[in-house]
C-alpha cells in the first residue's frame, strides 16, 4: 500500500529535460551569434558562471558574467512559466493518487518559484503538499537528505512512501536509503537497463501505471 509519494520534477513529471540540451545555443542565438559546437556537451560539468565566461572568451560576448547568467536564467524562467509540459498521463495519475488519499510532495533541483509557476499553470499544483529543493536542503541527490526531509514532512512510513525518479544516481540514492522507488523513463537517461533492474516499478507511460 502506497500512502506517500515523493516526485522529482524534470524528466519525471515534466517533459522538460530538452531545455538543457539547447539552452547554450539558444542563448547565443538570442545575441545574434551562431554556435560553432555542441555547447550542451561542453557545459555538462560547467557552472553557469563558467559557461558565461566561456561565451566571453570563445565567442567574444562583451556582457559581464553576471549579465550573461541573468540572461540565461531569464530564458529558463520563461520556459517554466510558459512552455514546459507535463508528461503524458501525469495529470490523471496524480488525480488518482489524490483520490486514494496518497500524500504527495516534490523533491527537485529546480528553483521553487519555477516549480510553483509550472505546476500552477499546468493545474496540478494542488496535489502537492510541499516543494523541497536541493538548494534548501543543502545537498544534491547523491545524498538522501532531500528524501528524508520530504518523508518527515509527509509523516508516512518509509516503506509506504514511493520515490519517483528519472535518473539513475537519484533513484539509487533513494533505494539505498530504504525507499521503494519508481524508475520513470526519460530519453535523457541512457542507463535504462539499470533503471528497470533497480526500480520497484518501471514507468514508461503514466496512463498505464498500476501501483
Amino acid at each position: 500500500m502506497i500512502r506517500g509519494a515523493i516526485f522529482d520534477l524534470d524528466g519525471t513529471l515534466l517533459d522538460s529535460m530538452s531545455v538543457w540540451d539547447t539552452i547554450g545555443e539558444d542563448y547565443l542565438r538570442s545575441l545574434g551569434i551562431e554556435p560553432r559546437e555542441n555547447l550542451a556537451e561542453i557545459f555538462k560539468t560547467f557552472t553557469l558562471e563558467e559557461s558565461a565566461e566561456y561565451y566571453r572568451t570563445h565567442y567574444g560576448v562583451t556582457l559581464s558574467v553576471a549579465e550573461i547568467a541573468d540572461g540565461v536564467n531569464q530564458m529558463i524562467e520563461d520556459f517554466y512559466r510558459n512552455t514546459a509540459l507535463l508528461k503524458k498521463g501525469v495529470s490523471e495519475f496524480l488525480a488518482g493518487l489524490s483520490k486514494d488519499g496518497v500524500r504527495m510532495c516534490i523533491a527537485t533541483v529546480t528553483d521553487k518559484y519555477l516549480v510553483d509557476a509550472a505546476l500552477t499553470r499546468l493545474r496540478v499544483r494542488q496535489y502537492f503538499d510541499k516543494i523541497f529543493t536541493t538548494a534548501e536542503v543543502g545537498c544534491g541527490k547523491n545524498d538522501p537528505a532531500i528524501y528524508r526531509t520530504a518523508l518527515a514532512y509527509l509523516g508516512t512510513d518509509k516503506r509506504e512512501t514511493l520515490v519517483f525518479e528519472d535518473v539513475l544516481h537519484a533513484l539509487m540514492t533513494a533505494k539505498n536509503d530504504g525507499f521503494p522507488v519508481a524508475a520513470v523513463y526519460d530519453e535523457h537517461e541512457s542507463r535504462q537497463t539499470e533503471m528497470k533492474a533497480n526500480g520497484d516499478y518501471y514507468i514508461t507511460d503514466f496512463e498505464a501505471v498500476q501501483l
